[in-house]
Parts: C-alpha cells; sequence; structure tokens
C-alpha cells in the first residue's frame, strides 16, 4: 500500500539557535532528496512571489489517516504521489488546491515540536474572525500530532515526514505565505509577524 496520502485515505526545549540549525540542516537533506525527483527547485524562504503555490494534500492533524504528504503535480509521480495532490480531496485532507479555489490563503508552515512557532495557531484563529472570506489553513511537520489537535477554525494538516515543510523552503518558523485566490504567491514571511504586520498582509492580498 502506497505510504503517500491518496485514494482511500514534544521534546525539551532548546535553544533557537540550536534548533534553527537542525531545521535548516533536516530541510537541506529533504530538499535536496526532492529535487532529485521533481524538476522544479525549492526556494528558501517560501515560494517565488508571482508563481503558483506548490500543490500538496497532507492529513488533517485531526483525523487518523496516517500517511505521507502527497506532491505530485501529475500522475504517477512515485515517491510524490500517484495522484496529482491537487485532485487528493476529502473531510481528512488538507489540500492547499481546494483552500485557492475558495479565496486568498495564508498558509503557516512549521515544525510541530517547536511550541513558540505552534503559537502561530492561536495568532490565525484570532485573525480569522477578521478576515471570513481569506483561507487561513496551518501544517505541522514531524513531532506529535497530538499537539495540532484542537478546535481552531480553519484546516490544520500533518506533515509526518517533513516533505510540505521542505517544499516550501521553510528555513525558520512560523513560516507564513501569502497567496491571492487561485494560488498565485504575494510572498511570504519566514519567521512570523505580529498581528499588526499580519493584518496588513492580509489586507493586501487580492
Amino acid at each position: 500500500m502506497s505510504r503517500t496520502l491518496g485514494p482511500g485515505g514534544g521534546g525539551p526545549a532548546r535553544s533557537r539557535y540550536g534548533w534553527v540549525v537542525g531545521l535548516a540542516g533536516f530541510v537541506l537533506l529533504v530538499v535536496v532528496t526532492l529535487n532529485s525527483i521533481t524538476t522544479e527547485g525549492v526556494n528558501s524562504g517560501g515560494p517565488k512571489p508571482g508563481k503558483r503555490m506548490p500543490p500538496f494534500a497532507v492529513p488533517l492533524a485531526d483525523s487518523d489517516v496516517d500517511k505521507d504528504a502527497n506532491l505530485a503535480t501529475e500522475p504517477g509521480q512515485g515517491q510524490l504521489g500517484d495522484r496529482p495532490a491537487c485532485e487528493v480531496r476529502g473531510p481528512d485532507v488538507l489540500n492547499v488546491c481546494e483552500q485557492w479555489e475558495l479565496g486568498p490563503v495564508v498558509l503557516a508552515v512549521f515544525p510541530t515540536a517547536a511550541p513558540r512557532c505552534r503559537a502561530v495557531l492561536r495568532q490565525l484563529a484570532r485573525m480569522k474572525g477578521r478576515f471570513p472570506r481569506v483561507r487561513f489553513a496551518a501544517v505541522g511537520s514531524k513531532g506529535d500530532r497530538d499537539d495540532l489537535r484542537g478546535t481552531w477554525g480553519f484546516p490544520v494538516g500533518w506533515d509526518r515526514d517533513a516533505r510540505v515543510l521542505a517544499l516550501y523552503g521553510a528555513v525558520d518558523c512560523p513560516q507564513l505565505t501569502f497567496a491571492h485566490r487561485g494560488g498565485e504567491v504575494a510572498g511570504s514571511a519566514p519567521r512570523g509577524l505580529s498581528d499588526a504586520e499580519l493584518e496588513r498582509r492580509v489586507r493586501e492580498l487580492r
């Protein structure tokens, strides 16, 4: 059975410097792997503005689905997925393509095990009520998915092997990517924003 999402389906605190170096090293390793099986490179610090958000589908943290992220852009891409990620949908799936079809998107990606990065979930929950037409979403990578569960008011996915974290070029956290409706990337913030800064960036979305 395929490990990739498709049909059918915290540790002790460390210093900021230590976990950032560890995260960057891990992401670099996954980036090399992704680049070996895709034709497009991974941009450090977020997807390139003006390009479409890289597609992915991951299990929702609150679900019981235990599969790898699907990153495929066409059928039969092996490790990336047997089906294109944009086609993998359902009540237990966070599909970024589905989000951008419904409106502008604010996507947070971060390592699940970092408490200060998980705080972005509370920030997005505060912001969601101010922008009901914007699609807020988050993906926590590796770590304990129980740390992501909760009633946030927006979809939170679990990226068990950090493929999405690498795909979006995260080197610090939480990384926020902003996209207009249709998925065109407006820009990214590599290490989180204040509420005022986040609100300003959201208001700039079409």
